[in-house]
């Protein structure tokens, strides 16, 4: 039996539209079900996903690639979750640290943990370029903390490692979960005044950090800096706190069309 694609007639147009979206559209038929072809690419994004979210972090690699940076050699740390698969089983685990004593507390404005989460593929793509674009977006406004890199850690975890940390404004680079289109997407989470108990509406949220599909490096430090900003002046993080970073340069780009 042929593949037919579908709609023939509208082939193009089923084309142009991949070119916009990561979605899987216009897949076409084989009888009742779908073409092998896009049945084996199914299962390779499958496979990919569950790789993503097995694979170790590669920490002594990483760390290289993070102290590049210049902010200060990583100091490493775990959840209280002792391997990955009771990481998965055991969200609460990956929430509570095992060991911070050897991080040095200071006073700084922010600090940065970097997370494997759900993706530690996302945090080995894309986790020393997100923050080299961080630290190039906020060192001449804020003082930073020697960057902490997390293992078996959830958002949570991040709140624990600031209060080790001394700092006011806590980041938190983490891989995402994987879908069947991005495997290493990658989110940030920041906390005003971080504390241990602190929950999700405490914080804002930045995802799908994957350049060149998803957002970009420049563009996610940006809105970092707009809510870090903001944060500082409303005097907490989370649900009450706006980006306004994307209003601001509409703005001031229409400043520049007239005049």
């Amino acid at each position: 039996m042929s593949e037919l694609e579908p709609e023939r007639a509208d082939s193009a147009l089923w084309d142009e539209l991949r070119l916009s979206t990561q979605a899987r559209i216009g897949l076409g038929r084989t009888g009742d079900s779908l073409p092998t072809r896009r049945v084996l690419e199914f299962r390779s994004a499958h496979a990919a996903a569950r790789d993503a979210v097995h694979m170790p972090l590669e920490v002594d690699k990483f760390a290289v690639d993070v102290e590049k940076v210049g902010v200060g050699a990583p100091v490493v740390v775990t959840s209280k979750a002792t391997s990955r698969a009771e990481y998965l089983r055991r969200p609460d685990l990956g929430r509570s640290p095992d060991d911070l004593s050897s991080i040095d507390k200071g006073d700084f404005d922010v600090g940065f943990v970097l997370s494997d989460g759900l993706s530690p593929r996302a945090l080995m793509d894309h986790g020393s370029s997100m923050l080299e674009a961080l630290v190039t977006e906020l060192s001449d406004t804020y003082s930073i903390a020697p960057p902490v890199i997390a293992t078996e850690a959830r958002v949570a975890l991040g709140d624990h490692i600031a209060e080790a940390m001394g700092v006011r404004t806590v980041v938190v680079l983490i891989g995402e979960r994987p879908g069947l289109s991005v495997a290493d997407s990658l989110g940030i989470y920041l906390t005003h005044l971080p504390a241990p108990g602190k929950s999700d509406a405490d914080r804002n949220c930045i995802s799908n950090i994957h350049p060149p599909e998803g957002l970009g490096y420049q563009q996610s430090a940006k809105i970092v800096a707009s809510l870090i900003s903001g944060a500082r002046k409303l005097g907490r993080s989370g649900v009450a706190l706006k980006d306004t970073s994307r209003a601001e340069a509409l703005e001031s780009s229409e400043a520049l069309t007239i005049e």
